[in-house]
């Protein structure tokens, strides 16, 4: 039970990472139209800048330089190049934030080369933020921090596991929560929120009442990448920093499709579903034979599905995002909250 608890909670952490990264690319596609490609790549960004200032001016300072250099890449991608591409269309659009990608991921490469960089937490992200004890003779437990040795140990008749939670977990999922309400309360209760859902919804009023909605547009696409480099710095000391981080991207697009294209709600939803999708099958290592036997089932070495009824459940978590992706394509095309129909 303690180890289902633990991968509920990496699950929901995960899902929360992909969060921070699917709100920047919904908040750049309802105000813009633009699916960026590239915003996975400026998610390995961040993690690698954060490395690069961690080492000159410490973590903590790294941690708010590293998603405001990002952001200002992003900002100035979109004035010099996105927006000279914007009158040809969508397709013109895809096409040089693919290429940006790429750009991206191999100039990486070139500067901190093809393996992984070892960006550790800092010292005070380096511990356990609870742990879970669960005894055979009493209800669970729950301590903060470590547990006391003794309680780890128990009685000799007495069965007892300690489960342990990364700190550094929990501060990913402490900053993507901060970073949710900030969102909300920048674009509910503030004037440039107010001016930003202007911009999208009526442009040409907006304009004539003298705000430069380009600069708009330039300012959020870049507050998207400063979300994407502030995932990437949580997420390079809970995972790996390496090139391949990008690798994400397909993922995230399921996450915004799922919940719904241009909804921060439905990014929100979407995220938390995938992320427990990736994770709670991973505690099933029963296989589609062993399930049909429990309900009466039984597959034989003679039946065509046998190869893949011997496939356990914890194998297929990698493609159940996918499988969840085309069946919302299928049954509810704009997403579990999406609103546009385009």
């Amino acid at each position: 039970m303690d180890q289902f608890l633990i991968n509920l909670l990496n699950g929901i952490s995960s899902g929360l990472l992909l969060f921070m990264l699917s709100s920047g690319l919904t908040l750049i596609f309802s105000m813009m139209g633009v699916l960026n490609f590239a915003h996975a790549s400026f998610y390995m960004l961040g993690a690698y800048f954060a490395y690069t200032l961690s080492g000159l001016v410490g973590f903590w300072a790294a941690l708010v330089l590293a998603p405001l250099l990002v952001g200002g890449a992003g900002a100035m991608f979109e004035r010099l190049v996105l927006r000279k591409v914007h009158k040809f269309g969508h397709v013109a659009e895809l096409l040089v934030t693919f290429g940006l990608s790429y750009v991206l991921y191999e100039l990486v490469q070139l500067i901190w080369g093809r393996t992984s960089v070892p960006f550790s937490p800092p010292p005070a992200l380096q511990g356990t933020a609870f742990t879970l004890v669960q005894s055979s003779a009493e209800a669970m437990r729950f301590v903060l921090g470590v547990a006391p040795e003794a309680m780890c140990k128990g009685a000799a008749d007495v069965v007892v596991q300690c489960s342990r939670f990364p700190l550094n977990r929990a501060f990913l999922a402490g900053v993507a929560l901060f970073m949710l309400l900030g969102l909300w309360l920048l674009l509910t209760r503030t004037r440039i929120g107010l001016v930003i859902q202007a911009a999208l919804t009526h442009p040409e009023m907006a304009e004539s009442l003298g705000h430069n909605v380009p600069r708009v547009f330039m300012l959020v696409f870049g507050a998207g990448c400063a979300m994407a480099g502030l995932a990437g710095v949580t997420g390079g000391i809970t995972f790996v920093t390496e090139p391949n981080m990008s690798n994400i991207g397909p993922i995230i697009f399921a996450v915004i499709v799922v919940g719904g294209m241009g909804s921060l709600p439905g990014a929100f939803v979407g995220s938390l579903l995938i992320g427990l999708l990736q994770t709670l099958p991973l505690t099933v290592d029963k296989s589609f034979i062993d399930i049909g036997r429990g309900i009466g089932w039984s597959i034989g070495p003679d039946s065509p599905i046998y190869p893949l009824a011997k496939i356990t459940l914890a194998q297929t978590a990698p493609i159940l995002p996918y499988l969840l992706l085309v069946l919302i394509l299928i049954l509810r095309p704009r997403g579990l909250l999406g609103s546009r129909e385009d």
